[in-house]
């Protein structure tokens, strides 16, 4: 990916996952570097969303996706409500 994909979560609010982002991904977690569709997939049509630990973080997961049960993809949204992907991986359950 050398360029940012742009989407939008299921609240309409625009997402984006920039090239730097994608590469801290799959330097981290190699195993998801072909599910960048599901990554887009958590974002736009979520299994569920949860509130992350800061005040403008959700945590969107979207299940039997990516190499184990759950894909938690997490997104910061700054004050205009536009989110950038953070991180993304898998994890066998929710927390």
């Amino acid at each position: 990916m050398t360029e940012a994909r742009a989407m939008r979560d299921p609240r309409g609010r625009s997402v984006s996952l920039e090239a730097e982002r994608w590469e801290h991904i799959i330097s981290g977690h190699p195993e998801l570097r072909d599910n960048q569709a599901d990554i887009v997939r958590a974002v736009e049509s979520p299994s569920e969303v949860l509130a992350g630990r800061a005040p403008d973080e959700d945590w969107f997961y979207l299940a039997e996706a990516g190499p184990s049960r759950w894909l938690k993809v997490v997104v910061v949204f700054d004050r205009a409500g536009s989110g950038r992907i953070i991180t993304a991986f898998g994890r066998r359950r929710k927390p």
